[in-house]
C-alpha cells in the first residue's frame, strides 16, 4: 500500500475507534434497537440512549479524576 493511504488510514482509524466504541456500547449494553415506527420516537429513543452513555461515562471519568 502507498505511503499516503496508510497515513490517511491511520488518521481515519483514530475517529473511528473513538466514535465506533460509543455505538457499540450503546448496541450491546444498553440493546438500542430501533424501528422506525414514528420519526419522534426513534429520535427519543436515540437521546435517551445518548444521555444514559454520556452519564455512565461521565460517572466513570468523575471516579478516575478522584483516584
Amino acid at each position: 500500500m502507498p505511503e499516503p493511504h496508510r497515513r490517511a488510514n491511520r488518521a481515519r482509524s483514530a475517529v473511528r475507534s473513538a466514535i465506533e466504541h460509543v455505538f457499540a456500547e450503546q448496541k450491546q449494553r444498553s440493546k438500542l434497537f430501533v424501528r422506525p415506527i414514528g420519526l419522534a420516537r426513534v429520535n427519543m429513543k436515540i437521546v435517551m440512549a445518548n444521555m444514559a452513555y454520556n452519564m455512565k461515562r461521565l460517572v466513570w471519568l468523575e471516579q478516575q479524576a478522584a483516584t
